[in-house]
């Protein structure tokens, strides 16, 4: 019997899980005792903790972590690690930039997509002079690598847009779990589209996605990176992942791209995920501050260690 009730447990947990920040009904069916509708605010934070010399802190333990919300500490509800689905949007750059490096990029995919969860999905975005969606989320993980296969690479570098549309498309979707945007890119944007910085921070932070960005190298001539530094409202992709708690993967060499990639979906699998209930709502439709830290007895936050993890949540 303690067993039936311990499993039971689990997985409303579970359920109430995937209401992430939303106030969603999680419905629980209890034997012989009909359905029980649940509102919940749930804020589930990501967190990613490394030493002052940048190794990761891979053994740490709830009571190990202090949680502030507007300045108000939070009691830590949920602790786990890779223990909720990821939605996984692979936002990738097919400007003329890219062109040789499309094909180890499809066999890189394949690699570093096959270490995710049955249960994990990724969806498709590209970006030249325009952004769209080439694959919604998916579990068949096969069929980006086949996606990446067909295309070519021309135009233009509107990486604002291509930020931006895979948060609105996450923004949109059923909470289902840990959301992630993978910009993969050179990084040098040669067209600002129709979103700004600040949009996309909101936009990102209001999906509850966090940005990584898989910087690879691009041929990009004299000429190509004077027009990107004479191009106004480029997006500062720094500020997008410092604010959702996200990091730079840099591939150095393409030789390198498969461990590099690979190692990016280990980072992202064995985040630490927070999880508390919070007394806010969503009516003063703005965002609430959060600070993630670690106990007193750590030491200082950005002294003898650093956290990446958002630093702002919406209530919808």
């Amino acid at each position: 019997m303690f067993k039936f009730w311990r499993n039971t447990l689990r997985f409303a947990g579970l359920l109430v899980s995937f209401a992430l920040v939303f106030r969603i009904p999680v419905c629980a069916q209890d034997q012989g005792q009909g359905t029980i509708r649940v509102d919940v605010n749930l804020v589930l934070v990501d967190a990613t903790v490394k030493t002052k010399d940048g190794r990761i802190m891979s053994d740490l333990k709830k009571d190990d972590f202090e949680v502030r919300e507007d300045g108000v500490g939070q009691k830590v509800e949920m602790f786990g690690r890779d223990e909720l689905p990821l939605n996984v949007a692979l936002v990738l750059d097919l400007s003329d930039s890219i062109g040789p490096f499309l094909a180890p990029l499809r066999d890189a995919a394949t690699i570093a997509l096959a270490a995710l969860k049955p249960d994990d999905m990724a969806a498709l975005f590209t970006f030249s002079t325009e952004a769209e969606l080439r694959l919604p989320l998916t579990k068949d993980k096969s069929k980006i690598a086949d996606q990446i296969n067909t295309f070519d690479a021309r135009g233009a570098t509107n990486i604002n847009d291509g930020i931006f549309v895979a948060a609105e498309y996450l923004l949109k979707a059923p909470p289902t779990g840990r959301r992630v945007i993978i910009l993969i890119s050179d990084d040098v944007g040669t067209d600002a589209g129709g979103q700004g910085t600040r949009d996309i921070v909101t936009e990102a932070i209001a999906a509850d996605a966090v940005l990584y960005n898989l910087k690879i190298p691009g041929y990009n001539p004299p000429a190509t990176m004077l027009h990107s530094a004479m191009t106004p409202g480029l997006v500062n992709i720094r500020k997008v992942m410092d604010a959702t708690g996200g990091e730079v993967f840099d591939v150095q060499d393409v030789a390198h791209l498969d461990s590099v990639f690979s190692a990016l979906i280990q980072r992202i699998k064995t985040r630490y995920t927070l999880g508390y209930y919070t007394m806010a709502n969503g009516a003063e439709g703005k965002p609430h501050k959060l600070d993630v830290r670690l106990a007193s007895s750590f030491g200082k936050k950005g002294r003898d260690y650093s956290i990446l993890a958002k630093n702002s949540y919406y209530i919808h």
